[in-house]
């Protein structure tokens, strides 16, 4: 599991807390709650096995309960992870002050000796990638409704990263193991290990590829151009998820060697996009469903430039209006031999991409909007 959170931390619990560290790697971390290790040792009972609810790439994540009784995630990285505590400091960095009800809320951190964890605010029904993707132990049947919300309430969450802060925020890895449910199944965007800050007056971005093989927008995961259309292209990919109940990252789904978003666009250039709902998902709107679909091919276009921002696919998804596909063009898709959008003459597989890499960035073409 991948956890994440934010939000600021009142002068009342600064007051009550640990003496802070002035800075770990020169980032000051006076604006968050700091915990102690004894804390939240007691917190999760010595963080025993029976508590753990999650792991992560550079860390595990388990069930803890404060003094107060407040139930909580806490993140313990991986020792030695140099990788991990550069995600530490960004996640910190990033979305300490930031708030919003699609979310998860960073509560504090502990920064003790070569200890370096984060505690988020607990939710009740895991992931996504667990409730509704994972094993038969884990699994959890959700009707169209709990689905629907999750597609708007993810998207009200982007489009808040990506159009009402300053400086924007770009995620950089949607996917179904960083969207976290409560106990009523409202979803809420977590892991900002990997975000980068954007500024409003840059274009774009160059860095290495940072993220997960399924959800990389092509122009990103061939030329390093990070922009909020790469978000908006993963969170495509998660809404064909959350409708077929599939994972995005895997191939050879409709019996073939195609990630899911090229069986999608397969199945839509037939008129058969139906053939892709979750048979476990029960009854639903059959137009409502297929809207949400089409708006996820539209959120995955090749070119970054046709996709929609975040916004419009807010009101996509909560207004029934009728989509112009004679603007839709193909999807794109990433191969080892290439970007190809459509059908692709050759299929690879895409699997050389390493996940969830942390990277050194530098910024190119700033120009004024």
């Amino acid at each position: 599991m991948s956890c994440c959170c934010f939000g600021a931390s009142t002068s009342k619990r600064k007051r009550s807390s640990p003496r802070a560290p002035e800075a770990i790697d020169g980032i000051p971390l006076d604006n968050v709650r700091h915990f102690s290790e004894q804390e939240l040792r007691l917190a999760t009972n010595n963080y025993d096995s029976r508590n753990k609810i999650g792991r992560g790439g550079f860390g595990t994540v388990y069930q803890g309960t404060l003094k107060d009784g407040k139930v909580v995630a806490v993140k313990s990285l991986s020792a030695g992870s140099r990788q991990g505590v550069r995600e530490f400091i960004t996640e910190i960095k990033t979305i300490t002050n930031v708030r919003h009800p699609n979310l998860v809320e960073l509560l504090g951190c502990c920064v003790q000796g070569q200890k370096r964890i984060l505690v988020y605010e607990y939710m009740e029904n895991n992931s996504l990638s667990l409730t509704l993707l994972g094993s038969r132990n884990t699994r959890i049947k959700l009707d169209w409704s709990k689905r629907s919300a999750i597609c708007t309430g993810t998207a009200k969450g982007l489009a808040f990263l990506h159009e009402e802060l300053e400086p924007r925020i770009v995620h950089r890895d949607i996917k179904a193991s960083n969207i976290l449910l409560d106990r009523d199944f409202n979803p809420k965007i977590g892991d900002f290990g990997v975000a980068k800050l954007f500024p409003d007056d840059i274009t774009h971005i160059s860095t290495k590829i940072a993220g997960t093989t399924g959800y990389l927008a092509p122009e990103y995961a061939l030329g390093g151009q990070l922009t909020m259309k790469a978000d908006i292209y993963s969170f495509g990919v998660l809404i064909f998820e959350i409708i077929s109940g599939k994972s995005g990252a895997r191939t050879n789904w409709g019996g073939t060697m195609k990630f899911l978003l090229e069986w999608a666009w397969e199945l839509y250039k037939e008129g058969r996009l139906l053939e892709l709902v979750d048979s476990e998902m029960g009854e639903f709107p059959e137009k409502e469903v297929i809207r949400y679909m089409k708006v996820a091919l539209f959120c995955t276009q090749a070119a970054a430039s046709r996709r929609p921002l975040m916004s419009q696919v807010v009101d996509m998804l909560f207004k029934n209006i009728r989509l112009n596909e004679k603007e839709l063009t193909a999807p794109g898709f990433f191969q080892d031999s290439g970007l190809f959008s459509g059908e692709p003459s050759q299929k690879q597989s895409s699997r050389s991409i390493d996940t969830t890499i942390s990277t050194v960035t530098s910024i190119t073409d700033v120009n004024p909007r």
